[in-house]
């Protein structure tokens, strides 16, 4: 039997106006800004002038990624759909793709099968734009930083000592480290520089955090670009540069509306990587789904030991939300690999692999439940390969920790294969009430709050901080940063720093090599392993299978 692969589904796809989702989402005309016939943006004065009370809001996270897939967004859009389906209100709002991930190795973000989000092409390209408004952002004050410099630097910065980099959201290593500022005196400073990828920037991070554009201004303003020669911090703020910033970012900030193939409203605004910063989608985007629904569904990035504990230790805390349910993705297959299976005996029950493996499930559940205090139900995406036997042994596990396991066919059968998974959230927010706790208090010190997580959340025995970083954290609580939450930036491959440590792996401790303010949104990042803010593309990129026709009909994004 051939399958349609994902944009083969999506251009199948009958899409509504857009006016008629906002109307069926209770978006009156006044607050909806078109872009074409498929998609808008949402004025944020909705948000304070909808009176309705809040809805229930649902996480969708999953296991520790690994190569065979677990399908958290099609997860995600096909619950809503099954929401749908039993008669409830329901609003999904999910991260925006990045373009680095889309032409690399990863590919698009709009889910797959028959629960995606539309127009498929538009949300994994250029969209509406937000992220070239970021990146423009970000490089007009890396223009400020550097003229400043040139025009005679009467803050003093010190060129060696500047943390602020040039973005470009592309995937792109020959970027990483560069020389600029070459030719002379009329041609700028030389200095060594380099380039993140737009969804590193502290500038996405700080739109995803930012309620209006009075706050988005304040955190603007906020944003450390280097140290003086006094070893003082200087500021956004202090290059006159956060107005003008705020203006490129006036339509950014602004929610974007479109629609599931089955016509759910989805809110796709925001996309910070969930290794390097939050992973999140805006809190603008959550808070408006709240409005919208009496029911929300959002996700978070990677494994539930980074978007999911960044998402409830950063994002819930600082903008004081509180979940209902957390859904917990996984499959037979990908916890086969953390049993040690290689990808291509997949296909084979294996009881022995797989009981190997799921520790590293039942340690995300254990975090969920018992960490954060939160209702929780594991959601398995079933592939025709996976038997009976293999499906009851998880459930039994489960079963220890007092969560259902549900299964789920959304990829094959959209919201018809959400239903039963639906239902069981309804029952967790209406049955089983949380009593959502933090892995951590902000009161402790930089590395007693690293620890607590490392212990808390990744099952090891504590962090050890570099000299490097013992220095920095040192410095960051004389500055007055010693109370911000943490954003860990650590493989998304394992619970430890090691990437090749599957599973649900002990007696690990994570070394922090590095610790940075994000004085604009509000966090630090304490960098392990060999985190970078700037990916490359594999051997045979993506890209290489992208094409379109003289119709405009795009082939080969998936």
């Amino acid at each position: 039997m051939a399958y349609l692969s994902d944009i083969e589904i999506a251009q199948q796809c009958e899409m509504k106006p857009i006016t008629e989702i906002a109307e069926k989402a209770g978006i009156e005309q006044k607050y909806l800004e078109q872009y074409g016939n498929f998609k808008a943006k949402i004025d944020l004065s909705i948000v304070k002038e909808n009176k309705k009370e809040d809805g229930k809001l649902i996480l969708v996270t999953a296991i520790t990624p690994t190569p065979a897939g677990e399908g958290k967004t099609t997860t995600t859009i096909g619950l809503a759909d099954g929401m749908s389906r039993i008669g409830k209100k329901v609003c999904v709002a999910l991260r925006e793709p990045s373009l680095g991930p889309v032409f690399g190795i990863k590919g698009g973000a709009a889910g797959g099968g028959y629960a995606q989000v539309v127009p498929m092409e538009d949300i994994n390209l250029h969209f509406t734009g937000d992220f070239h408004a970021i990146g423009a952002a970000n490089n007009l004050l890396a223009a400020m930083l550097d003229n400043h410099i040139h025009q005679g630097n009467s803050l003093g910065i010190d060129t060696r000592r500047i943390t602020w980099k040039r973005c470009v959201d592309m995937n792109d290593r020959q970027l990483r480290y560069v020389t600029d500022g070459l030719g002379g005196r009329v041609n700028g400073v030389p200095r060594e520089d380099g380039f993140d990828i737009t969804v590193a920037s502290e500038i996405m991070a700080v739109l995803c955090l930012s309620s209006d554009i009075d706050d988005l201004k304040k955190r603007l303003s906020n944003i450390i670009i280097g140290y003086d020669f006094n070893d003082q911090p200087v500021t956004a703020g202090m290059l006159n540069a956060a107005g003008a910033m705020a203006a490129l970012l006036k339509d950014a900030i602004k929610p974007n509306l479109v629609q599931t193939l089955e016509g759910t409203p989805a809110l796709v605004h925001g996309g910070p990587f969930a290794n390097i910063a939050h992973g999140c989608n805006s809190v603008t985007a959550t808070k408006l789904a709240l409005k919208l629904g009496d029911y929300a569904i959002t996700e978070a990035g990677f494994g539930a030991d980074l978007g999911a504990e960044k998402f409830l230790d950063i994002k819930c805390r600082m903008a004081g939300l509180t979940p209902s349910a957390v859904v917990m993705v996984a499959t037979v297959r990908a916890l086969k690999m953390h049993g040690g299976l290689d990808k291509k005996a997949l296909n084979e029950e294996n009881l022995e692999a797989l009981e190997k493996g799921i520790p590293n499930l039942l340690r995300h559940v254990s975090n969920i439940k018992n960490v954060y205090k939160l209702p929780c139900v594991v959601a398995i995406n079933r592939f025709p390969t996976d038997t009976d036997k293999e499906i009851e042994f998880i459930i039994s596990k489960c079963k220890e920790l007092q969560v259902n396991v549900v299964l789920s066919d959304v990829w094959a059968k959209g919201g018809e294969g959400g239903e039963e998974l639906a239902k069981e959230v309804v029952r967790l927010c209406e049955e089983e009430k949380g009593n959502f706790t933090f892995s951590y208090e902000l009161g402790g010190t930089i590395e007693e709050k690293i620890d607590a997580i490392v212990r808390n959340v990744y099952g090891g025995d504590g962090v050890i901080l570099t000299p490097n970083a013992k220095k920095q954290a040192e410095k960051l609580a004389e500055m007055g940063f010693e109370n911000c939450p943490i954003c860990m930036a650590k493989t998304q491959y394992s619970f430890s720093d090691d990437a090749t440590k599957l599973g649900a792996p002990e007696g690990f401790k994570v070394t922090v090599r590095n610790l940075k303010i994000s004085a604009g949104a509000g966090f630090i990042v304490a960098l392990t392993g060999d985190i970078m803010t700037m990916p490359g593309l594999p051997k045979v990129p993506a890209a290489e299978r992208i094409d379109i026709d003289n119709s405009g009909k795009i082939t080969g994004l998936f």
